[in-house]
């Protein structure tokens, strides 16, 4: 026990004084003489050995109330364990990600700390707050209680990486206490690790009762006829166990079908036949898990054309005309000797067939091409050579073609995975008729290809960037070097091709995601494009190109659902926007990566832990109430003891 004022209990050498008055009352009794006693008031009786117990028992109450008077006023406490760090300031961060949604004892995970946070913080504490969007810098509980009970859910997942790093990046003199309130869902042991050693965490988790969970995970056109689309939704089921969930499918709010799904595996693919038309509607579930990922907003445009040339003699361009029909694309074929280069900025697709060479002006037109979103397919010649092939295509990435061998090659193997032929085959296909080349270059590229021939060499490749995509072919295709036009692979790809970097039929974007969006419109040069609906409205990041402008949304919009791009207040058409699912899965919560932390219940018990480690216990109130205690058996004595 320490004191705050030591030179206080000097005073207690003033406790000499009720001794010596104690000794001077130690009197021998005397014998007094009456003439007549019966007038006298009867007396009580009190022996020698009684009193002198009474007086010790006073003496002893007051010698201690004046200790303890005294001492009081010196202050004692006990020292704190970690007095070092009592001015450490508070950081907390709260998780406001959407599998905070997930319902414990007393009620969704979020709601429940941010209670706890309101009750439990004492009113004159400062600290900081930082969730997954948000930062408020040196506050209290009463300036920021409002803020609180608004605050909304987060379409961005909980990283704690970029927390931290706001937190370091915020000069300070002193130690951080760092309160983390989350599920731990997403920590990893890299996340842990990448915080300041010097910083002191704490974490609160708070915990799910209900782990089930089913999400809807995306809408794709699965097969198109003259009348109707039938779309395809895929379901995931997160949990153990699984009733019937009901979906339906609606189109501006009026329901166009509706059913019940059972879920015998963990994923589920469900089928909607809908008209052909214009959509603008949404998918929706109803279960007892996670709410923000019931309902995934779609939009089917307008079907428009897609502008395709083919840059090569007529007769190896004759297959292509066969895949691109007159129903889906405006496609042409031009040799070489009469292309019109102003006509190439309007086109979507671009495929060099089989060109001996490629004039340097051509090069330029089509780098520019690329560059403002088109599409380029490279089918080469066995004339050119690699050396010209790699010059040219050092312009849109790191890919090198080896000299032409003629080596007879069988293409054996599809990546399914590649982006060029996702949702193309339902099942994979692995027994298939293997075309072949006479004759090929060989790629050398770090992408993994699209087609591989038997020698594990790639036969098909793309080189993606941010507005367009370059396929490459490592051979002719024509049929004196290839059967590959005789192939059932030969629609599929070239189709997908045509397609896969044009505006989707369907057009649904993930909040957060960087990919570009192209409108097809024509701008002036001060306007500027919104998206907007009923509840949000916001100006993307947009670059005019040619007679189309590039969208780049980043985080917004903040909530999901169905919107529209206008043009100052003319309708330009409709887009969809939704959660990041990667928070679905209420079971891939991993609490071992925190076993090395300290880990609290409740936030009570996080200011209460800091208390008691960090502030000196005083203790001088004690000594306050047992000088009360003593006043009060020193009246008693008097008062009852005879």
């Amino acid at each position: 026990m320490q004191f705050k004022h030591p030179e206080i209990l000097y005073f207690l050498f003033l406790l000499i004084v009720p001794i010596l008055v104690h000794l001077f009352q130690f009197r021998r009794f005397k014998k007094e003489y009456f003439t007549n006693v019966q007038f006298l008031s009867a007396l009580s009786v009190q022996t020698r050995k009684s009193s002198k117990i009474k007086k010790w028992l006073l003496l002893s109450c007051r010698l201690l109330l004046l200790s303890c008077i005294v001492i009081a006023f010196a202050q004692p406490y006990f020292a704190a364990k970690y007095k070092e760090n009592a001015t450490n300031e508070i950081y907390i961060i709260l998780d406001n990600s959407f599998s905070m949604q997930a319902k414990g004892k007393k009620g969704e995970l979020m709601k429940r700390a941010i209670q706890e946070l309101l009750e439990d913080t004492p009113e004159n504490t400062n600290f900081s707050l930082l969730t997954n969007s948000e930062s408020f810098w040196d506050t209290n509980i009463k300036s920021i209680r409002s803020t609180l009970q608004n605050l909304k859910y987060s379409a961005s997942p909980f990283e704690l990486d970029p927390i931290m790093a706001q937190i370091k990046a915020h000069k300070s003199a002193f130690k951080k206490d760092i309160v983390i309130i989350t599920d731990a869902l997403g920590l990893n042991a890299k996340q842990l690790k990448n915080g300041d050693k010097n910083d002191v965490p704490y974490f609160v988790i708070p915990k799910a009762e209900q782990k089930n969970n089913t999400a809807v995970d995306s809408v794709y056109i699965n097969e198109v006829s003259d009348d109707f689309y039938e779309i395809t939704v895929d379901l995931s089921h997160y949990g153990v166990g699984s009733k019937p969930v009901p979906i339906a499918v609606y189109n501006q709010n009026k329901l166009v079908a509706k059913t019940a799904v059972n879920f015998e595996t963990k994923k589920k693919s469900i089928n909607f036949t809908i008209p052909k038309q214009p959509f603008h509607g949404y998918v929706s579930i109803t279960d007892n898990g996670l709410s923000y990922d019931n309902t995934l907003y779609f939009t089917i445009s307008k079907i428009k054309k897609t502008n395709v040339t083919s840059i090569g003699k007529l007769e190896k361009s004759n297959f292509l005309s066969r895949i691109y029909t007159d129903n889906e694309f405006n496609f042409i074929n031009s040799p070489i000797s009469s292309l019109d280069y102003n006509s190439i900025e309007k086109q979507d697709v671009i495929i060099l067939n089989e060109l001996d060479d490629i004039p340097q002006a051509l090069q330029t037109t089509l780098k520019s091409f690329v560059g403002k979103g088109g599409s380029l397919i490279i089918i080469p010649s066995e004339k050119d050579t690699a050396a010209n092939l790699n010059q040219f295509l050092g312009n849109f990435g790191a890919i090198q073609l080896k000299s032409f061998e003629q080596v007879e090659k069988l293409i054996t193997k599809i990546n399914f995975s590649h982006p060029l032929f996702k949702a193309v085959f339902e099942n994979r296909i692995t027994n298939f008729q293997y075309p072949k080349t006479n004759g090929s270059f060989t790629i050398s590229h770090t992408n993994a290809g699209a087609l591989y021939n038997d020698d594990q060499s790639i036969f098909l490749t793309a080189l993606p960037n941010a507005l367009s995509i370059v396929y490459v072919f490592s051979a002719p295709i024509n049929t004196a070097n290839s059967n590959f036009q005789q192939s059932p692979l030969i629609v599929p790809t070239f189709y997908k091709m045509a397609m896969n970097n044009q505006p989707k039929s369907i057009n649904t974007f993930t909040i957060g995601n960087t990919d570009p969006y192209l409108v097809d419109v024509a701008l002036s040069k001060d306007a500027v494009l919104t998206v907007t609906n009923s509840s949000e409205s916001f100006i993307p990041i947009q670059r005019i190109i040619n007679d189309k402008v590039k969208l780049t949304f980043n985080d917004y919009p903040e909530e999901a659902g169905s919107y529209g791009i206008y043009n100052q207040k003319d309708f330009v058409e409709n887009i969809s926007f939704n959660y990041d699912r990667t928070e679905s899965d209420l079971s891939a919560i991993n609490e071992n990566e925190l076993s090395e932390y300290k880990i609290i219940d409740s936030v009570a018990k996080v200011f209460d832990t800091l208390q008691t480690n960090r502030l000196d216990n005083q203790i001088w109130k004690w000594f306050v109430i047992f000088a009360l205690l003593f006043l009060v058996i020193e009246m008693a004595i008097i008062r009852f003891m005879k």
